[in-house]
């Protein structure tokens, strides 16, 4: 994820540092030999239109890194899946709108400051608005579609006329929160309180009207949950002794979620969001490890393996605003005199870090945070195919260079009558509360494993490991699961990002979004070349000027043994490689992509429960001196259904550097298409659909974010002014850009990735 620009000098965000110093290998190092003398095993078996973004009155209306929604409906069966692709691609372009192909139609639904309710004022969009736990938060990310009946009283799984949309509000471009910008430090208390407000996730009941989709204002649905929400610990860590703080003295409790990015969809029918760099918005001071002293287990090791090394500073500045409490939780030094830490907040950042469950339905239902999951910089959670009487499994990645990926197998088996309990956080307890949590190991046979991290698996390992941390018990184990990662030897990956589930095979895909590490000839703390990574190269055209790297990022998916979710081996490959259609096709363009479907920095990877399709969008500078950001439509194929192909690449002293690695099979163009296009420096990120795949809801992040604080309160300096600028909410063509979410419609009822328009090119929608 982007970061947005702030007031002072911004630490690095987890993402974007090597964090990772253990010796684990990279994820194809112990590949390349096998890869050089195998193939794949077999498989299984044009022009765009700015379409208009309308504002409506009253309930304002029309116009998610997502996961797979299980039991929200019964799938269509294999055969009516869409297997081609009939609509024209979405050209790259760099128009500050929201494009898409002729015969769909994107209205904004919900935006940056939308009043949730009535007693809130509307949206003045000058930097001026208060009350933001009433309104839309700022950085609209992963997103779910959850149905309500017709009469809007309980909720039903198969309406796609009304539901309600739950949302990440993942951070803020605090330069527009404010009308003169952000101000330097020490902070104003009431441009943090106005910060903090508009992160975490928003609750809005949507409905589709004649005119389009609408939000609901007053909906008793409606809710905002922030960082100041009260939260309730659950899982292996709650009640340890490394998340007690001045605020629960007990461990088993903290306040709100923090940079919310990727979410999922309980099988139950609970929302499920993850926690992703939030160790960025905590300081140490530069004093602190000797503050701490010899702890047991060593807490200096594991902040710094979180990216907290003491002098951290914070990416906002809230603990500079003040005295009170809710300030000083963004000071994670040891301030006080007690030795559990229960008079200041040393621990507060171990309680961040996981992924979070609530009943969307219910505003009085306590949210919890499912900690057996494991603490790290989470993206979505994707749930597994479902098997009545086998356990479930969530997939999970950790998004930093060199981080991991991860699979939670639930102690409780699958009992499908738990599809629609009376008591749904309940049944979280149930399946997400016990279980095992695995990090994935990639094998030279083209096979992985599943290595799992307890302190039963970890045996001898717990105390005496290559990392020096010595683990107290299993709650210490996923508070810091990156470090039982490191100790059974996980393999680093490139910022793995969301994870989805294939429908109807099972398989697994996550977004590898890229890698500026990755070096031909590694050095310290880079990357070296490997099957899973093979590319480094200088980027071309206007971003040239980015370093070495894989830069364009990658999609892997995987299968598992006998296709059971609980299986502890699996086989992969790599489901398509994100380059320039120019670029050289033996060392860059792996998967022989064309002007239609060249992308880099997939991020959001989501696949439909209706159609089949894969939804990829994108995060990435790589490309951005052609395109901005985008999201693709895809047919996926299958594990194995491509070759082994070896890249050569030449170092500087003139020698050959070849490296195998797994392609699978290079796309049609009716398998991949572009199929959105978004304003001026936005990121696509958050999707779901109605269940009749009528509807697709997606979130535009940050358009117009790269300002500084001196050109802040100058429309004409912006970058971008969307969706102003499109006609919605105040500001018209000078208007402080706004996240926002958008509906997708196909203006002949169509599902949406489906049919050509029913008129000639060119002719109004």
């Amino acid at each position: 994820m982007t970061s947005p620009s702030t007031p002072h000098p911004e630490p690095l965000s987890d993402d974007d540092t090597d964090w990772n110093t253990s010796e684990n290998p990279s994820f194809s190092e112990v590949l390349q030999a096998h890869c050089t003398r195998r193939k794949l095993l077999a498989g299984l078996g044009s022009s765009a239109t700015l379409m208009g973004l309308f504002p409506f009155s009253t309930s304002v209306a029309l116009a998610k890194k997502g996961s797979s929604t299980p039991s929200a409906q019964a799938p269509l069966q294999p055969h009516q899946r869409i297997t081609a692709l009939d609509f024209s691609a979405v050209p790259k372009g760099k128009a500050d709108a929201v494009r898409v192909p002729e015969g769909y139609q994107a209205q904004v639904v919900f935006a940056l400051g939308d009043p949730l309710n009535s007693r809130t004022p509307a949206y003045r969009n000058d930097g001026t608005d208060t009350d933001f736990d009433s309104r839309a938060g700022d950085h609209h990310d992963g997103m779910e579609y959850f149905g309500l009946s017709a009469d809007g009283r309980r909720r039903d799984p198969h309406s796609s006329q009304r539901g309600l949309l739950v949302m990440n509000h993942e951070a803020v471009t605090n330069h527009f929160l404010h009308p003169a910008g952000a101000s330097a430090l020490p902070r104003p208390s009431a441009e943090a309180d106005k910060e903090i407000a508009a992160h975490g996730v928003s609750v809005v009941e949507v409905i589709r009207k004649a005119s389009g989709w609408e939000y609901v204002v007053d909906s008793l649905y409606n809710r905002r949950v922030t960082p100041l929400t009260p939260v309730e610990l659950s899982g292996a860590a709650r009640g340890h002794s490394l998340c007690k703080t001045r605020y629960s003295p007990t461990g088993q409790r903290t306040r709100g979620t923090l940079n919310n990015c990727g979410t999922g969809c309980t099988p139950w029918g609970t929302f499920l969001t993850g926690e992703e760099n939030w160790a960025g918005y905590f300081t140490r001071s530069p004093n602190d490890d000797a503050a701490r002293g010899a702890t047991h287990p060593d807490e200096r090791l594991s902040l710094l393996r979180y990216a907290r090394p003491q002098g951290a500073t914070s990416r906002y500045g809230w603990e500079t605003a003040g005295r009170s409490d809710r300030f000083a939780r963004w000071d994670i030094s040891v301030t006080g005199t007690s030795p559990d830490g229960t008079d200041d907040y040393r621990h507060e950042a171990n309680t961040m870090g996981f992924i979070v469950e609530l009943d969307p339905f219910r505003n009085q239902a306590m949210i919890k945070k499912r900690t057996s999951l494991g603490r790290f910089a989470h993206e979505s959670a994707a749930f597994g195919l479902l098997t009545h009487g086998q356990p479930l499994a969530v997939y999970m990645g950790d998004d930093s260079r060199g981080e991991y990926i991860y699979k939670f197998v639930s102690a409780a088996p699958w009992d499908r009558s738990d599809a629609r309990p009376s008591d749904p956080m309940a049944t979280g307890d149930k399946y997400l509360d016990k279980g095992t949590l695995y990090v994935a190991r990639f094998h030279e046979d083209g096979t992985g494993t599943w290595e799992a991290l307890s302190m039963r698996a970890l045996g001898t390992r717990a105390r005496d490991n290559k990392t020096g941390y010595r683990f107290a018990d299993d709650g210490d184990v996923c508070i810091h699961a990156r470090l039982a990662a490191d100790a059974v030897g996980a393999t680093k990956m490139d910022r793995p990002e969301w994870c989805a589930v294939h429908p109807d095979t099972g398989e697994v895909y996550v977004s590898l979004t890229n890698n500026s590490q990755r070096k031909l000839e590694p050095a310290g703390t880079q990357q070296g070349l490997h099957a899973s990574s093979p590319r480094a190269y200088t980027n071309a055209g206007a971003a040239a000027t980015q370093s070495q790297g894989n830069l364009n990022g990658h999609i892997i998916r995987l299968r598992e043994n006998s296709h059971r979710t609980t299986a502890t081996t699996f086989t992969w490959d790599v489901y398509l490689f994100g380059a320039r259609s120019t670029a050289d096709a033996a060392s860059i363009n792996l998967s022989a992509l064309n002007e239609d479907q060249d992308f880099s920095g997939p991020d959001g990877v989501w696949f439909s429960q209706h159609t089949g399709l894969c939804w990829i969008q994108t995060d990435d500078r790589a490309l951005s001196d052609a395109s901005n950001c985008m999201m693709l439509a895809g047919v996926a194929g299958r594990v194995g259904d491509g070759e082994s192909v070896v890249v050569r690449h030449t170092r500087t002293d003139g020698s050959a550097v070849d490296v195998p690695t797994l392609v699978g099979r290079p796309p049609s163009a009716s398998q991949l298409k572009r199929f959105l296009v978004g304003p001026v420096q936005c990121e696509i990120t958050g999707c779901t659909e109605t269940p009749d795949g009528k509807t697709l809801f997606v979130n535009i992040q940050h358009p117009g974010e790269e300002i500084t604080a001196q050109r802040a309160t100058d429309p004409q300096q912006y970058t971008s002014h969307w969706p102003a600028n499109a006609g919605y909410g105040p500001g018209g063509a000078l208007g402080r850009p706004r996240s926002a979410t958008v509906a997708i419609i196909h203006t002949n009822g169509l599902p949406i990735g489906s049919g050509r328009p029913p008129f000639e090119k060119g002719t109004p929608s």
